[in-house]
């Protein structure tokens, strides 16, 4: 009965959880922290589960020390947590320049706030507050900036938010002296505990020690019935492409397109070559990097100096099976087939006032991403996006120097001289492509180039950057990996010693060109890939072909794991929404615990995610291999599982500290915290198979591993794309 109790609360606590961070995108943040996280029942919720779960481990009678410590970490954490939500105090304090503001019978007064500027660009990088506390006879200064607190007499303050005129700051402080101890402990026993019962379980003797059989000896025994009656779930992709028999309009010569896509552009909030803009229009037009042949910065040229014959030019792909049934498109339009004066002008115009209207269906939002595309078009015919023209210009850009485009509003302190020039020069461009003067075009080209190099000053990207860039720009590493790893994985089923052979050089293969690709993002960006979905997917792939590659010669099946989980990772990045535009990070995420705390969470993911692909091969084998093969293929699951919530206990733990130097409290319920700690209660479930027997069988385990692999889908992908909160950059 005891025993029943615990498991039914231990689930209403995370259906509670799970049902809150659903609560909290249609009623807000304040009302799932007030009805909910800070209710009085939700409190008492975990006090019982606590208070059962403890009762059941002393009749169980459970001696060895690792397994006491484990638990006993979690009491800690909630006796932290207990002690936060009752002795804790939070708050913002709203500061304006030279006023004074009372604050616990002190005053404080602000006395400058700024924000720093990467070169060049108006991204931030940092926000700084500098502020004097007045405490009766004493005084102190105080500067808090992104990720740097302070401290005084208990209370902690850090950056929260400013004011549009930069002349007020927003300070949230916080005083939680007994909590945040208390929890760090907990914490740290957990770490502790966790690692020591990974140990303990790898070296008592267990079924973990017959693993090495899994391997070239059990993969030939089982070769003919897999041969006979293999049904291995596979990712399975069609690769559509599409030709036209029209000649495409004139553009200029490539070689003449490669040296304007060398020159520099503001572009995304940051400073890199025109050819990266010009592959990112192309894209979001065409689909693909390059058309009909041409190269992008051909395409771009195309439009910026024939924009008439090329906005006649079938190159805007219509991805929605709306828009072409409702105005009746083919797949591939030109920029002029929305401009019909038959049907009254802009033919989108009628359903973008009834978007802006509310109606946001999925026709009228595809209407809405067609015309953002078609904008990007009609912004280029004007030269508006052509920010190529640096100019130092402290008094309207702190970071020292701004680019503008032909078309901007320059600032009066810039020469007249200067003025014209970057008005006139794309008119001489212009003339030179309609005559063919190639040469001449390449001279103004390279007199651009020197202009930049002459005025673009720190803001300028270096040599090495800008050619880790092209280089990016050039190979589709994720489009590529993906078709290579997902072939593979398919082929790999084959048990013959060429193919795995084959199958174990294309995922080290595989594995050296995802180095590159995030050596080359982190070139460029200047900073560890891994601050947003993309680069979280190709690092989610990377750690899987690491294990994989590590794992090989002791496994061989996890060769065939590792080419399809990394794969699919992979094709995700591929097909999804999220944006591989490299681009600075958000000033918060300029921490040293990002690596780390991002790092390690991936690192369990990953794990975790061959847990699930284990479970889906054992569900799909054959009923006729032999029995020991679900022995071996639960081992091994396990053998990832421990290591795995290792790793995802620790990395909430970095998160928590992150959180404490950044939001000052370690812990927010936020959507994305909320369903870390969901994940981590699900798949603990799974090393408790003494006290439930039903995950001693192979099958009950590795459904449960199957659908378990849900709350990971959750975390990372329900979170940033329908929950949102905090965390959905990442």
């Amino acid at each position: 009965m005891l025993k029943r109790i615990t498991i039914i609360l231990y689930i209403v606590v995370i259906a509670v959880m799970a049902i809150a961070t659903i609560v909290e995108k249609y009623y807000g943040t304040e009302f799932v922290h007030e009805g909910i996280y800070g209710a009085w029942w939700f409190s008492l919720l975990w006090g019982v589960l606590t208070a059962a779960a403890i009762a059941y481990f002393i009749k169980r009678r459970v001696r060895r020390w690792t397994v006491v410590l484990l638990h006993l970490s979690f009491v800690v954490i909630l006796a932290g947590a207990l002690l936060t939500h009752l002795t804790a105090t939070q708050g913002t304090l709203h500061l304006r320049k030279g006023e004074p503001a009372t604050f616990n019978k002190w005053t404080m007064v602000l006395d400058s706030f700024s924000i720093s500027y990467h070169e060049g660009t108006m991204a931030a990088s940092n926000y700084t507050s500098r502020f004097t506390i007045n405490d009766e006879s004493k005084k102190a200064m105080g500067l808090v900036s992104m990720n740097k607190i302070f401290t005084y007499r208990g209370v902690r303050f850090y950056q929260s938010g400013y004011d549009p005129d930069e002349q007020g700051a927003y300070l949230s402080y916080n005083s939680d002296p007994w909590g945040i101890p208390v929890t760090y402990t907990g914490y740290a026993l957990l770490f502790f505990s966790l690692l020591a019962v990974w140990v303990d379980r790898m070296t008592r003797k267990s079924r973990f020690s017959s693993l090495s059989s899994l391997s070239s000896q059990s993969s030939r025994s089982s070769q003919s019935s897999r041969s006979r009656n293999s049904r291995i779930p596979v990712i399975a992709l069609l690769m559509l492409s599409f030709s036209f028999s029209a000649q495409a309009q004139r553009t200029i010569p490539a070689v003449s397109a490669d040296q304007f896509g060398r020159l520099n552009i503001l572009y995304n909030d940051r400073i890199c070559p025109v050819q990266t803009f010009a592959m990112d229009f192309t894209k979001k037009l065409y689909g693909k990097a390059s058309y009909k042949g041409f190269t992008a910065e051909q395409v771009l040229a195309g439009f910026l100096f024939f924009p008439d014959e090329w906005s006649k030019e079938p190159i805007v792909k219509v991805k929605s099976g709306a828009m072409k049934d409702r105005l009746q498109l083919p797949d591939y339009c030109a920029v002029t087939t929305f401009f019909n004066h038959d049907m009254g002008g802009y033919i989108l115009g009628p359903y973008l006032q009834e978007a802006y209207q509310g109606n946001r269906d999925k026709f009228h939002s595809d209407v809405l991403k067609m015309d953002d595309r078609l904008m990007l078009v009609m912004e280029l015919r004007q030269g508006t996006p052509m920010k190529v023209f640096p100019f130092g210009d402290r008094q309207n850009n702190k970071s020292g120097v701004s680019w503008f485009s032909p078309t901007d509003k320059f600032p009066a302190a810039m020469e007249q001289e200067r003025q014209e020039y970057m008005k006139n020069v794309f008119g001489m461009l212009y003339g030179d492509a309609q005559t063919g003067n190639m040469e001449h075009f390449d001279a103004v080209v390279s007199k651009m180039a020197e202009y930049q190099r002459a005025f673009g000053g720190a803001s300028l990207p270096s040599k090495k950057q800008v050619q880790a860039e092209r280089i990016y720009n050039k190979v589709p590493f994720a489009t590529i990996l993906f078709m290579v790893c997902l072939t593979m994985a398919f082929l790999s089923v084959i048990r013959k010693r060429w193919m795995q052979i084959a199958a174990i050089a294309v995922l080290a293969v595989s594995f050296v060109a995802l180095t590159i690709c995030l050596a080359l993002r982190w070139i460029v960006s200047g900073t560890i890939p891994m601050a947003n979905g993309y680069e979280t997917m190709l690092l989610m792939a990377w750690l899987i072909q690491l294990l994989a590659l590590v794992l090989s010669r002791r496994y061989p099946l996890i060769v065939t794991f590792g080419l399809l989980m990394s794969g699919f990772f992979l094709l995700v990045s591929h097909i999804s929404q999220m944006d591989p535009q490299i681009s600075h990070v958000m000033p918060v995420l300029s921490s040293p615990l990002l690596s780390l705390h991002v790092s390690i969470i991936m690192m369990a993911f990953a794990l975790l995610s061959l847990t699930f692909i284990i479970a889906v091969f054992f569900l799909g084998k054959p009923r006729r291999t032999e029995p020991t093969l679900g022995d071996q293929l639960t081992d091994l699951s396990k053998l990832f599982l421990y290591p795995a919530i290792v790793c995802l206990g620790f990395g909430i733990f970095i998160g928590a500290i992150w959180a404490n130097v950044s939001w000052g409290t370690y812990w927010g319920w936020d959507p994305k915290e909320v369903w870390a700690l969901i994940t981590f209660m699900v798949y603990s479930v799974a090393l408790h198979e003494q006290s439930l027997a039903w995950l001693r069988k192979p099958k009950s385990y590795h459904l449960f591993m199957f659908f378990a692999f849900l709350t990971i889908l959750m975390t990372y992908f329900g979170v940033n794309y329908f929950l949102g909160g905090m965390h959905s950059y990442a």
